[in-house]
This record gives structure tokens, sequence and C-alpha cells, in this order.
């Protein structure tokens, strides 16, 4: 593999990538789609994913090259921006058209609403007050763009996409977590950056855990042992976390203690955002 391919992969941000695409082909799975229906889901998403990962390290070279980022691909020269550009295009205009061709009008407008509103992330919404509300509109079209693409699937509980909207919102403020003090060297003012490592912290906790409320009593039905045993982590997690970060030496030890916290917690959503497409 040439060194420009493998500096794409990396710039695509592929861990992300991967666990997103995954999620929606689990929930495809579990609201009932055939395997055709899967693989149409997975590539929209994916092709979803790499447009988004690829324009935002585009965007973010020259800052990136600023704070030193040996781990961004363009900053070493493992692979060039226009190179990037000639891939992000293509992957945005697929986009819609995997999610027309495969599922529907509507399913394709909900995947597309959720690459919009993810570009407008990259550029040019990350460094206002409202940095927190492309997360939630992507994060909350996924769960809708799965159940629409389904053919005659009613439209998504409101559960589900609330649920969504606010894993997505507190994903943001935990991911903004260990980047704050480069994010302040280049001019980065997006809302955790304005409510401080402290404020971020507080909104990744409260919002996953409402998200975790939300996906446990939004089902029909009592919510079982297993939902009330996951509010519980959603608490406490968060608590241990933040105890331990009190407790060691360094403002980086404390944010990544918070971060590894709030990371558990969004998993532990995940997993129930999954398996809620067996009660949909």
């Amino acid at each position: 593999m040439s060194m420009s391919v493998l500096g794409l992969v990396r710039a695509s941000h592929p861990e992300p990538a991967a666990a997103v695409t995954v999620v929606a082909a689990l929930l495809a799975r579990g609201v009932g789609h055939d395997p055709a229906g899967i693989t149409a889901v997975a590539l929209t998403v994916l092709a979803s994913q790499l447009a988004v990962g690829w324009s935002n390290d585009l965007i973010d070279a020259d800052r990136d090259a600023t704070v030193g980022r040996t781990d961004k691909p363009v900053t070493t020269g493992a692979v060039s921006r226009r190179a990037l550009a000639r891939a992000a295009v293509p992957a945005a205009v697929a986009t819609p058209l995997l999610a027309l061709a495969a599922t529907g009008p509507v399913a394709a407008l909900c995947a597309t609403l959720g690459l919009v509103s993810a570009l407008l992330y990259n550029w040019p919404l990350k460094s206002t007050p409202v940095s927190v509300l492309p997360y939630a509109v992507s994060f909350g079209a996924l769960p809708a763009f799965v159940v629409l693409a389904l053919p005659g699937a009613p439209p998504p509980p409101v559960w589900l996409v609330a649920a969504a909207a606010l894993l997505g919102a507190g994903a943001h403020f935990a991911n903004v977590l260990p980047d704050l003090a480069d994010d302040a060297r280049t001019g980065v003012r997006g809302l955790p950056h304005r409510l401080g490592s402290g404020g971020s912290r507080a909104a990744a906790a409260g919002l996953l855990l409402a998200a975790t409320v939300v996906l446990v009593l939004g089902p029909p039905g009592p919510p079982s042992w297993a939902g009330l045993s996951a509010v519980a982590a959603a608490v406490g997690v968060p608590a241990i976390g933040w105890y331990a970060g009190r407790t060691a030496a360094g403002a980086g030890v404390r944010q990544v203690a918070a971060f590894r916290a709030v990371l558990v917690v969004a998993l532990i959503d995940v997993v129930l955002l999954v398996a809620s497409g067996r009660v949909i």
C-alpha cells in the first residue's frame, strides 16, 4: 500500500469512522434490515464518515501544523491537501447518492442532513458557541436514517432520536477534553472551550446520563434491571473518574481520567442504542 493511500486512511479518522459505521450496521440489523439493507446503510454511513474525516484534516491542516500534531498525516507530509480534497468531495457526493439509490428520498434526506451538519461543524461552527449543535443533529439523524431506510417502517420514535442527539452532544464535550490546550493556542473557541475544563466535564457527564435515561425509559414497557444498572453506571463512573482525577497530580492526568470516564458511559449508551433497535 502506497504512502499516500496509508495517509488517506489515517486522515479519515479511521477509528471513529469504523465505530460509527459498525454501530449503524448493528442498529440496522436490530430494526429488521435484511443483509442488502444493512450493507446499504453501512456504505452510506461510511461514505459520510470518510467525507467528514478528510475534510476535517484538510480544514485543520494549518492549525495542526501550528501545534505540531505529528499524528496528522497532512502535517507530516504523508498525504497532501490536494489528495484530501480529491477524496473528500467524491465521498460527500456519494453519501446522498448511495442513500437515495438504496433506500428512499426521506431516508436519504436524513443521511444528507447528518453529513451537512457534520461538515458545518468542521467549518465554520467549530469555533462558535453553537459548536455542540452539529453533533446533536448528526447523531440524531443517524438512527432516523437507519429506521426510515427500512421499507414500510414507521417514523423513528422520538425517544430514539433524542437519545442519539444527547449522546452526540455529550460526545462533543468529551472529545474536546484532551485537546483544550492545543485548541486554545490556535484560537478555537467552541462551546466546550468557553465553559472550560470543569464545565465541559460536567456537560459531558450530564448529557450522557440524560441519553442513558432516555434509552432506558424510552422503549415501551418497564425498564429492565440491565437498563437500571446502566443508569447507575452513568452516575457512578463519572464520579469515580472525577475523584481519581482530583487526587492525581497534573491537569493533563485529570483531563485523561475525566475523558476515560465519560468514554465508558458513552460506550454504555452505544450498547443501549444498538439494543434499542429490537424494541422499535
